[in-house]
């Protein structure tokens, strides 16, 4: 099973190169963030036309999340995660897809650095971190994934010096992230890749791109049932050196139909 994570940064306008892109890589479920289109905005017949059906939860200009699936029915079981009410912004679904637990995220950017804003991602984190715990220790395969806003590590980032007051990059981030680490997740990049240079986004300007100066800041964790039938993780590279496409590049991972019981292999999804 192939399960991507993209933002898209904007469907309707790279509706072309999603559809190119779902083509060429053949992602069994796809999460997508930053859709920025209201729901009724959302191409669902181009997107049935590819071959996959699609849950989603939109917003006009900004956010917006989705799932997509050509290997089952998409069974819908949260729309935002819990804990926050009155919290209007479309950045949570879950969906239960050929029995794995589908958790799409969008986790708020956080900048300015300090401000209101770096407080709405500090308290997002740790809803998420709540939620998370009760889906831990489920006895089926869980994976969360989707654009985390957050650079784990040095290693993760091109020139950390830069970013340290960045709120993708702040201390309190990285160590809610850990916390999830610590709960038990397995990050799937670093659990096949531990020492490689790997990144999901490029800024547009300054050739960042070109000269791979990137972030890891799209991530795919997996509870332990899910981490023992990881075979592969990987960024396709590809769509982002398409012309007018996302600052983003997917992230693809792939499990087997049963626990491995080896070492996982390298290989691309």
């Amino acid at each position: 099973m192939k399960i991507a994570s993209y933002n898209v940064n904007g469907i309707n306008g790279r509706l072309p190169l999603l559809l190119r892109w779902l083509e060429m890589a053949e992602p069994d479920i796809v999460c997508l963030q930053e859709l920025k289109a209201p729901d009724e905005r959302f191409p669902e017949q181009a997107i049935r036309d590819a071959g996959y059906q699609a849950i989603w939860k939109g917003q006009s200009r900004w956010n917006g999340v989705a799932i997509l699936s050509r290997i089952g029915e998409i069974h819908e079981t949260r729309r935002s995660l819990p804990g926050g009410p009155a919290d209007e912004q479309s950045r949570y679904i879950e969906a239960a897809v050929s029995g794995v637990l589908i958790c799409g995220l969008y986790l708020p950017n956080g900048n300015p650095r300090p401000g209101p804003k770096f407080d709405y991602k500090l308290r997002w984190f740790e809803r998420l971190e709540e939620h998370l715990s009760d889906l831990i220790g489920l006895d089926a395969p869980v994976v969360c994934l989707g654009d985390f806003n957050v650079m784990p590590t040095d290693l993760d980032v091109y020139a950390p010096e830069r970013w340290r007051e960045d709120a993708l990059f702040a201390p309190e981030i990285r160590a809610a992230f850990q916390r999830l680490i610590d709960q038990g997740w397995t990050d799937a990049v670093r659990a096949l890749h531990p020492d490689e240079t790997i990144y999901t986004f490029w800024k547009y300007w300054r050739g960042a791109f070109e000269r791979n100066a990137g972030l890891r800041i799209d991530h795919a964790l997996l509870n332990p049932t899910a981490a023992k039938r990881l075979k592969a993780a990987e960024v396709d590279i590809r769509p982002r050196g398409w012309d007018k496409t996302s600052d983003h590049a997917p992230l693809c991972i792939a499990l087997s139909d049963t626990a491995i019981g080896r070492r996982a292999s390298k290989a691309r999804p």
